[in-house]
């Protein structure tokens, strides 16, 4: 069964373009042209990557992709812009898009990125499967890989796709000290490399979710100098 593709692109053209392309590589490809519909059918059907523009009318790809993830639909999200700022680019993964690419691009780009998350997410998918056993357990943390929860003291947390993916990481190496750079290959994946900060933000976010007090916390510890790691206690 070929993978499912959302493509939400107002300008005809493109939409058009992307679509021909990816059916090219044999994806089935569903196409919206502003962000409300593109929101409405991503919560309606279940797609395997959703291709989404950053300039919508009415809605805008951001506002699209922060209610899916807070909706907790966590089908990954290739964000395309024709703004070329740095803090454009960060925005975009911060609220929960999985990579960008920016306009103009070519075919053999798009096509790759594409076939790149759709290969993670397999991946992913595989190693949470061949893992032995679903939970992990570290006092009254609880971590579900497979249902992807987490929760306190039987208390659920709302994480987002990348902050669980975050703890999980380092929930799955205690006492394993990673860089910054290392957590951003594992997490956003390499193509993401110079915006290390971005681990930073969603440390400290996820930091206020998880931890009693976050400025003294308990279970993703600062290595001073050299990163983060999971308490291995």
């Amino acid at each position: 069964m070929h993978e499912r593709i959302l493509i939400v692109e107002d300008q005809e053209d493109i939409n058009a373009l992307i679509a021909m392309n990816l059916e090219a590589i044999n994806y089935t490809v569903t196409r919206e042209m502003n962000g409300q519909d593109g929101l409405a059918r991503a919560l309606d059907e279940n797609f395997d990557l959703i291709v989404l523009d950053l300039m919508l009318p009415g809605m805008d790809g951001l506002q699209v992709c922060q209610t899916l993830r807070a909706k907790e639909v966590y089908t990954p999200i290739l964000m395309l812009t024709a703004k070329k700022s740095e803090a454009d680019r960060v925005v975009g993964l911060e609220v929960g898009a999985d990579d960008y690419l920016t306009k103009p691009f070519s075919v053999l780009e798009l096509q790759a990125r594409v076939k790149a998350l759709l290969r993670r997410m397999t991946l992913n998918k595989q190693q949470q499967t061949m893992d032995d056993g679903d939970l992990l357990v570290f006092g009254q943390l609880r971590i579900n890989k497979l249902k992807r929860l987490v929760s306190i003291a039987g208390e659920a947390l709302s994480l987002t796709a990348k902050e669980f993916d975050l703890l999980l990481y380092l929930a799955s190496y205690p006492g394993q000290v990673f860089s910054r750079e290392q957590l951003l290959n594992a997490v956003w994946g390499y193509q993401h490399s110079g915006y290390e900060h971005t681990v930073n933000s969603h440390i400290n976010r996820l930091r206020g979710k998880l931890e009693v007090d976050p400025s003294s916390p308990q279970y993703v510890m600062t290595v001073w100098g050299v990163g983060y790691k999971f308490n291995e206690q």
